[in-house]
């Protein structure tokens, strides 16, 4: 597809599908369990998802950022961040849920705000200082909705990922960690077809798999031995 308006819509759709996959699993989850850990590491299911709530607040800031020109940073800082979080973390299943619902349709009514503005090559900033398009804001947050839905321990798994949504990752993902300096030089192969390299450090290494496995590679969901390649290799977290 080289369309960017229907590269656009795809992505917008496939995030409204993964937000509406995540709601539907977070449903069931029992009161107690809210408070159990998650698959990362110090956090429990709330935390997960009142990060997953305030990114999409932040994400907003910067589709503000790229509608009106004013910079609006996705956090006030770091600490506030943290913060923002660990308060969040402790709140009943119900208002966990009913908040990641209403931080995920005030993203969309954002995206929707892009459109009428035709803002979505205005260019604003990530957390880590990488500038970016705000067109691939959704692709941002397709990433976050899809990992953290695996991060939650509730039944949904890197294997459980689609193909299409996996290969956009990959892309997303190889294209955070190619901006880094310490990532080794990787030859990525997916078995439906995706191919790219990142890296700049040692000698070339080719790393080949399903594209949800090599996504949970490259992410740190996955074991190393989950792909043919990888040797060992573990990567640094964005």
């Amino acid at each position: 597809m080289s369309d960017p308006s229907e590269q656009l819509a795809t992505l917008r759709a496939l995030v409204d599908s993964a937000t509406q996959s995540l709601l539907g699993d977070t449903i069931g989850v029992p009161e107690e369990d809210w408070r159990a850990p998650s698959r990362l590491p110090n956090w429990t299911r709330g935390h997960v998802v009142s990060h997953l709530a305030r990114q999409a607040d932040a994400l907003s800031n910067l589709v503000s950022w790229a509608r009106t020109g004013e910079r609006t940073d996705m956090y006030a800082s770091a600490e506030v961040r943290e913060a923002d979080i660990e308060a969040g973390s402790a709140r009943s299943g119900l208002e966990l849920q009913v908040d990641l619902d209403t931080s995920a349709e005030r993203l969309e009514e954002g995206f929707a705000s892009l459109d009428e503005a035709d803002s979505w090559q205005s260019e604003v900033e990530l957390r880590d200082g990488q500038r970016v398009a705000a067109r691939l804001l959704p692709l941002a947050r397709l990433s976050e909705v899809v990992l953290h839905h695996v991060d939650l321990g509730i039944g949904f798994g890197v294997d459980d990922i689609d193909a299409e949504t996996a290969e956009w990752l990959l892309e997303w993902t190889s294209y955070r960690l190619g901006a880094r300096a310490e990532i080794p030089r990787l030859d990525l192969t997916a078995d439906s077809g995706f191919h790219t390299v990142i890296g700049s450090v040692g000698e070339v290494r080719t790393v080949r798999g399903p594209a949800p496995l090599l996504l949970g590679w490259l992410t740190g969901r996955s074991a190393p031995d989950a792909v043919q390649g990888a040797d060992g290799l573990v990567l640094p977290g964005l």
